[in-house]
């Protein structure tokens, strides 16, 4: 915890196992994580939409338009808006919530984020939090390899890109060093391709390809 700075901006990059991560990511640090979640968790309706707005309002979760073109700009927008309050901008580069317990390709919006709003990356890895609830799956307890937790690396500083983040190249470096960070922490295995993919592959379904998007 002494890695996440006690005032200041900063960007807080993760690994995304879970839906469990939303609470166990924040929950040891004495500051407040703003994360950026599908507006899809804010307009459910009955008892399950009502828990979902709850929840995601209670850990800090801003609603944002995911579908790509001119959502990708209120992200950004959204993003620089909380670091300019002084806040800490909590991120999952590869985008969802992965298909298995591998770590999947980072999207360069982490890293376009880092350069324009110029603060550092401090690399956060959830451990146990995918055996403790898969994607589309309830909780379960027993037989979980350890207790759910998190990890805290140290600050990335990529002041040298400062100024470069219209540069496809240096956005695609930034985003590998931040993801090379967490498989670090986490010591998952690496796949070089983005989870959103692989999880429509699985699904028998086609994902569009939107370099605006990363």
């Amino acid at each position: 915890m002494d890695n996440v700075p006690d005032e200041g901006p900063a960007i807080l990059a993760c690994n995304h196992l879970s839906f469990a991560d939303h609470f166990f990511g924040p929950l040891p640090l004495r500051r407040r994580i703003v994360f950026l979640g599908k507006r899809d968790y804010f307009t459910g309706r009955g008892i399950k939409g009502w828990f979902s707005r709850f929840f995601f309002s209670g850990v800090g979760v801003i609603p944002i338009d995911r579908t790509g073109g001119k959502a990708s700009e209120e992200a950004l927008v959204t993003g620089l808006r909380v670091l300019g309050e002084g806040r800490l901008l909590g991120i999952y580069p590869e985008g969802t919530r992965v298909p298995d317990n591998r770590l999947f390709k980072g999207k360069t919006g982490v890293a376009r984020l880092a350069l324009q709003g110029r603060v550092p990356v401090i690399p956060m890895a959830m451990i146990n939090t995918f055996e403790l609830m898969p994607a589309g799956s309830k909780p379960r307890v027993l037989g979980l390899p350890g207790r759910p937790g998190v990890r805290f690396g140290r600050p990335l500083d990529f002041s040298e890109y400062y100024g470069r983040e219209d540069d496809r190249e240096v956005l695609r470096t930034v985003t590998d060093q931040i993801m090379k960070a967490i498989q670090d922490l986490s010591g998952q295995e690496y796949v070089d391709r983005y989870a959103a993919e692989v999880k429509a592959e699985q699904q028998g379904r086609e994902v569009r390809r939107d370099e605006d998007e990363e």
